[in-house]
């Protein structure tokens, strides 16, 4: 997702998505498919009210600690399929967030209303679409406060999810939280000698060729098989966005996309989701049932939180 503050009270941010306008202008007006989507990974989502102008909705999210982050608004414009105006107020927040976002504000008057008013506009291209984002703040500061936030990771992953109601069906994912820095687990992901230590199932080892983490850049390496057999690999990254998100496309077959997102997840702590989209679902269907490619993923990340602790160890010894 390409994100972007291009004037002083407006964030911005783009997505292409692998679905029809229809279907994607559907999950934002649906409740049943918003209640999916809408939201950090780490929380769900109620969603109630009716998309027409001048209706009312309410979104509430839940958090893992089972606290409610209630949303309400008004649909302002709704032109199917083409674009959506609403409002978002904030202000049922709880005190504890408003607390974060306005530290000086005097606690003894009531809560501030914090609403924006979000325009959502659906562009098809090709059987894919476009969504752009653009919400309007009341100042520059205000904007500025939510993104120092952490509204555009918030954005980001709602997007992802999303976009896995389009693919999936040739999708496979797995999440898992470490008990590590962003900036660790990042490390593990980007350097050739930490991501050597754990990429791949387990009894699988690889040797890398190159490593260029940059938007074009490969990632060539050979996988070793405990039966002793060779597997030659090659990956061009899309995105490498430190320290939230890669995105790089397999080019050998069989041909998929994988996204790592890394989230905050609590003090010293990272939430990282691996998503593996394939061609088709016969395709995913084929690399489970001959490989399993979807376990695969679970015991990359279970050796991962091996490496990440060898990591952590290594440092305190250090100091």
């Amino acid at each position: 997702m390409a994100a972007r503050n291009d004037d002083d009270l407006h964030y911005v941010a783009t997505r292409t998505f692998d679905a029809p306008r229809a279907m994607v202008y559907r999950a934002w007006t649906d409740p049943k498919q918003m209640a999916q989507w809408f939201g950090p990974r780490a929380f769900t989502c109620r969603c109630e009210g009716e998309a027409r102008p001048g209706g009312a909705y309410r979104l509430t999210m839940i958090g893992e600690d089972g606290v409610d982050y209630p949303i309400k608004g008004v649909w302002r414009e709704v032109v199917e399929p083409e674009r959506l105006v609403f409002t978002m107020d904030l202000s049922e927040h709880p005190v504890e967030w408003h607390d974060i976002i306005d530290p000086e504000r005097d606690k003894s008057k009531a809560r501030p209303k914090y609403e924006t008013v979000t325009t959502v506009t659906f562009a098809e291209n090709a059987g894919k679409t476009m969504l752009t984002l653009r919400v309007r703040f009341d100042s520059k500061e205000l904007r500025d406060r939510f993104v120092n936030m952490g509204m555009r990771a918030g954005w980001e992953e709602s997007f992802d999810k999303l976009d896995d109601l389009s693919v999936a069906d040739r999708m496979m994912i797995a999440t898992r939280v470490f008990d590590a820095s962003r900036e660790l687990v990042w490390q593990a992901w980007t350097d050739p000698k930490h991501i050597a230590r754990w990429w791949g199932p387990r009894g699988f080892t690889i040797t890398i060729e190159r490593m260029e983490v940059r938007p074009g850049g490969h990632w060539t390496f050979v996988m070793h098989g405990p039966d002793g057999r060779n597997y030659e690999n090659e990956h061009v990254y899309v995105l490498v966005d430190e320290p939230n998100r890669i995105v790089m496309d397999h080019v050998t077959p069989p041909r998929f996309r994988m996204t790592a997102t890394f989230g905050d997840a609590g003090p010293g702590k990272t939430r990282v989701t691996m998503r593996s989209v394939v061609e088709s679902r016969e395709v995913r269907d084929r690399v489970v049932r001959e490989v399993k490619a979807d376990r695969g993923l679970v015991e990359n990340l279970e050796k991962l939180g091996e490496h990440l602790a060898a990591m952590s160890a290594a440092t305190e010894a250090r100091v």
